[in-house]
């Protein structure tokens, strides 16, 4: 911003609402807030970036404004934590986090805004098991939404949909679960106690109950919105927030040699296998991570030059998942410790162990600068089984 230019701080769990910019000059201070070093290094430090030996006032206003914000790890942040997982846990039902800034929040707004992003989506498909729908911004995805949302038909309205969405800030190795209605512009989608509770009973070690990432995840939120679009406010889910299976990734060997994870895996087979005619499986992922802002040291341009390799190697993957291949999947997974940055390889995977028979087809593949300088990939597909 060039009026106020600086390192922007926010926290994305939502125990803090504040943000912050730091000026320039003043970010590399922020390496002293390590646990490690004492107020006399970060004196030292202000003193090399100002030349001046008077820093105490810098010092005072910097530490106290992280503190008051709660950006250090200290009694004002453990207070502001437990404030919103206490509200969470105690809240009738999970509100809608992203209404107003991912989608519309004023129902006739949603409404014009859901049929623009639908327009052309009359095709249905008849015998599905799974669909599968980026968990992007629908601004920047909606294309790939509509290939998949498009194959859902009246025919589907009395399915339980069971919503597997990537957990951005769980824990590996953990599924997030709540009890919740999920609530939108639209109304409040029921989340079936029943299966919430066989799960939780099956695999305890593995679930996180009631997981406060549900409040401020997106990953399930927008399915949530497209569904009540087609069938109106009152379906009933089942929202799981899948763990990374980062320990698998980088250490090898498959994601349920961790023992609770594959007895959340063999519960979910169970259900899928007793349950084959009433549910409906949907995946809210993303796939590749390219450029900038993840870390890579080039710029990313959609379909374009390092982008062209990416869709290649996606296409790979995605084989194997309309396959049925989750181990072959899970092997390209992890190549390269997952140098593509798959933000939904953990629903994935859980979805192909829990429904092994699923065969899939690629309904739409897309690349989006969600920055001039980075590119996330995503795609429609649609499962029989």
């Amino acid at each position: 911003m060039e009026d106020t230019p600086g390192l922007l701080i926010r926290d994305s769990m939502g125990y803090s609402d504040a943000m912050l910019v730091i000026p320039p000059p003043l970010v590399q201070a922020l390496t002293c807030f390590d646990g490690q070093q004492t107020e006399l290094d970060l004196r030292a430090m202000l003193v090399k970036i100002t030349g001046d030996l008077q820093v105490g006032n810098i010092e005072e206003q910097l530490i106290g404004v992280l503190k008051r914000s709660g950006f250090l790890e200290d009694e004002v942040f453990a207070g502001m934590k437990e404030a919103k997982l206490r509200a969470f846990a105690e809240a009738p039902v999970r509100m809608a986090a992203h209404a107003g800034s991912g989608y519309p929040v004023q129902t006739n707004e949603l409404r014009e805004q859901m049929d623009e992003w639908m327009t052309g989506a009359e095709r249905h498909e008849p015998d599905l098991v799974a669909i599968a729908a980026p968990h992007v911004s629908p601004a920047g995805g909606f294309e790939c939404y509509r290939a998949a949302y498009r194959m859902l038909g009246p025919e589907y309205a009395e399915k339980t949909f069971v919503v597997l969405g990537t957990s951005h800030y769980g824990a590996p190795d953990r599924f997030g679960l709540t009890r919740k209605a999920y609530a939108t512009p639209w109304g409040h989608a029921r989340t079936d106690p029943d299966l919430v509770n066989e799960l939780e009973r099956l695999a305890p070690g593995a679930v996180s109950m009631e997981d406060y990432c549900h409040s401020v995840e997106h990953s399930i939120e927008f399915q949530v919105v497209y569904l009540q679009s087609i069938f109106g406010p009152d379906i009933r889910i089942v929202p799981i927030l899948c763990g990374s299976y980062a320990l698998s990734i980088y250490r090898g060997g498959k994601p349920e040699q961790n023992e609770e994870v594959r007895r959340f895996l063999g519960a979910l087979g169970e259900i899928a296998a007793r349950d084959r005619g009433k549910l409906l499986w949907v995946m809210g992922i993303d796939m590749a991570h390219i450029g900038r802002r993840y870390g890579d040291e080039f710029d990313a341009l959609a379909e374009r030059d390092e982008m062209l390799q990416v869709r290649e190697r996606d296409m790979q993957r995605m084989e194997r998942m309309m396959a049925g291949d989750a181990d072959g999947f899970w092997e390209l997974v992890q190549e390269n410790h997952d140098d593509l940055k798959w933000c939904g390889s953990s629903p994935i995977y859980t979805f192909l162990k829990a429904v092994p028979e699923a065969r899939g087809a690629l309904k739409r593949y897309a690349q989006w600068n969600i920055d001039p300088k980075s590119v996330v990939s995503f795609a429609g597909m649609a499962f029989r089984g």
